[in-house]
């Protein structure tokens, strides 16, 4: 019911843009990563309804979230990319919530697949 694309190699310092389509109603859409050796990390998230934002410490001010609620699309905006952001990067669903959303894993109803994103020179 979710699909990730867009991952790739990228240059430290470079940018990509990862895509979560979905084919039901969610409350919120969440990226996850998870790098070799490591445990699942939530990144960001999203409500479907009034676009509200939540990002990793880790993240913040490097990554943004959006959506386009016409085409049940969510994206990734990643930017200044280090090395330490490689990783396969997950969305996920929560089908019910309210307020903002997080990261706790168990608020996620439904994953799609990942896509990896390795960030390389």
């Amino acid at each position: 019911q979710l699909q990730a694309s867009g991952g790739g190699l990228v240059q430290p310092g470079g940018s990509v843009r990862l895509s979560c389509t979905f084919t039901r109603n969610y409350y919120a859409i969440a990226w996850y990563r998870q790098a070799p050796g490591k445990e699942r990390e939530w990144v960001s998230c999203r409500t479907t309804r009034g676009g509200r934002e939540h990002y990793a410490n880790a993240v913040k001010g490097r990554f943004a979230i959006s959506g386009d609620n016409t085409e049940n699309t969510v994206y990734l905006q990643m930017n200044n990319l280090y090395a330490e952001d490689t990783a396969v990067y997950y969305c996920a669903g929560a089908r019910e919530g309210w307020g903002l959303c997080g990261a706790y894993i168990g608020d996620y109803d439904d994953w799609g697949r990942g896509t990896l994103v390795t960030v390389s020179s």
